[in-house]
């Protein structure tokens, strides 16, 4: 479905939150694509798993 997007929903991955959003989600990056991670600060480094791909970002939570 997102070819383009380089996490997949489902997967877990070993981030670092480099940025917090607007609504406070932190920001995590795979190969550039952002994620949005809630209940993180900046330079967590942690495991997410990833829930919902869309085109240009993706939605992960704390596994």
């Amino acid at each position: 479905m997102n070819s383009t997007a380089p996490v997949e929903a489902g997967e877990s991955y070993d981030v670092t939150i480099e940025d917090i959003a607007r609504e406070g989600d932190g920001i995590a990056r795979v190969s550039g694509f952002v994620i949005f991670v809630p209940e993180t600060e900046i330079g967590d480094e942690v495991t997410i798993k990833v829930s919902k791909v869309m085109s240009k970002f993706a939605f992960g939570e704390v596994a």
